[in-house]
């Protein structure tokens, strides 16, 4: 196609008017605008279009196909082992891909974690990894395929040759009002995991006051519409809804977490943490056909904290390394004694990034120390005067704008409370 085929305008003008988007317009735009034969604006008018008329399934599907053919499929066919991922929508304190990758790779499934960075209140995988001394995050697709077969999983950065429609797309939307678009946040999931070539997909769709979808409403239906694009795909999908109105575990923040994943794979650490891991995983394993496999057992054994070592020293990590504790532990103290009732997840996220975990642009730097920990939880009874929380942060500056996001963020009651279920629905396809 060139752009003499179709007329950008003409597209835009479809869509404004509540129209639908035949195949070829939507491959040609979606082509011409990656090849910069269409300007930011006019694709610009074509989102904000959609946010406000959406996308029919069909239209959905070609939009997302179009995303993927914009560049390379990573070929998995190769492996010995059959292939599942896991993606979450993000969260706070959400450190589930360390553990869960080689868990469900020491099941006997090869697990391709191509990850993304922090941004705003929600941290990222790569950043985490990256608090661990010599980890890198890029890998070529021969480094890829070469590691899924000797070690079972990876996690990645996605390369620059998957999705690139994507890329622009997704910071045309940043800065244009219509990053809230279920289509747009679907096709943008859904390609980047079709590309890189797993044959089937678990989706951890967060909901709550720390999600991106705060209610479950929205939550179902965004979820809803990624597995249905899956399955168009050829992709086995499943969609776990989760709870994010507290944070996962008790760390927040990179190097904060990776302690505690690994706390985690050595037998330990947060109920709610090994929770979803194991119902993630059991997930992940019927959608990859193995069966007679227990991810609990893998887990307290010892076997998945052995594949996450050798996954870390594949990619150039230590995983034996000590995560560095910030010069700065700042303590949050319960005011008076009684059961803690609520502690607000964004209220938390909000503060781990202002102490450094995370960043206000992509460019920006993260801090590997800084982050919260959550000494209670809610249902804990405290005591006024014992820690609730520590705030981590290399820089003491950092500690009253973090105070000011916690403000409100937590209740402490008279009695038992009751706590909220982790899991709180699933979508199969």
């Amino acid at each position: 196609m060139t752009t003499a085929d179709f007329d950008i305008v003409e597209v835009i003008r479809a869509k404004r008017d509540h129209g639908e988007l035949s195949d070829a317009q939507i491959r040609w735009a979606l082509d011409a605008y990656v090849k910069g034969e269409v300007a930011d604006e006019q694709v610009a008018a074509l989102l904000m279009a959609v946010l406000l008329n959406g996308l029919d399934p069909r239209e959905l599907s070609t939009w997302t196909a179009a995303m993927i053919d914009s560049g390379e499929r990573l070929d998995l066919s190769v492996l010995s082992r059959p292939t599942v991922d896991k993606h979450s929508t993000g969260g706070v304190g959400d450190k589930v891909s360390l553990i869960l990758a080689p868990l469900v790779a020491a099941c006997g499934a090869a697990v391709p974690q191509l990850s993304g960075r922090g941004l705003g209140h929600t941290g990222g995988t790569l950043d985490k990894l990256e608090a661990i001394p010599g980890w890198r995050a890029v890998l070529s697709n021969e480094e890829i395929v070469a590691q899924l077969e000797e070690v079972g999983c990876v996690i990645c950065a996605a390369g620059d040759g998957l999705a690139p429609a994507d890329r622009k797309l997704y910071s045309l939307r940043d800065v244009t009002g219509t990053v809230e678009s279920i289509p747009l946040i679907s096709a943008s999931i859904m390609s980047k995991k079709i590309a890189e070539g797993t044959s089937s997909l678990v989706l951890d769709v967060k909901v709550g006051i720390g999600a991106f979808m705060k209610d479950l409403d929205r939550a179902s239906q965004l979820a809803r519409t990624m597995v249905g694009l899956g399955r168009d795909h050829g992709v086995a999908t499943v969609a776990v809804l989760t709870d994010m109105d507290t944070p996962l575990g008790r760390a927040a923040g990179n190097g904060l977490e990776v302690a505690e994943s690994v706390e985690v794979l050595q037998g330990g650490g947060p109920r709610d943490v090994v929770e979803l891991t194991v119902a993630l995983a059991r997930e992940m394993l019927a959608l990859a056909g193995i069966t007679g496999v227990d991810p609990a057992q893998r887990l307290a054994d010892g076997s998945a904290y052995e594949v996450y070592r050798a996954m870390i020293a594949a990619q150039g990590g230590d995983p034996d390394a000590t995560m560095e504790i910030a010069p700065v532990v700042h303590r949050v103290l319960a005011e008076s004694d009684g059961t803690l009732a609520r502690l607000d997840a964004m209220g938390v996220g909000v503060a781990a990034w202002r102490l450094g975990a995370g960043r206000a642009r992509k460019e920006h730097a993260v801090s590997p120390r800084a982050g919260v920990v959550c000494c209670a939880k809610p249902g804990d009874a405290v005591v006024r005067g014992e820690t609730i929380l520590e705030l981590h942060t290399d820089d003491e500056a950092t500690v009253p704008r973090a105070l000011a996001a916690l403000d409100g963020a937590l209740d402490i009651v008279e009695g038992s409370v009751a706590t909220a279920p982790l899991i709180l629905e699933r979508v199969y396809g």
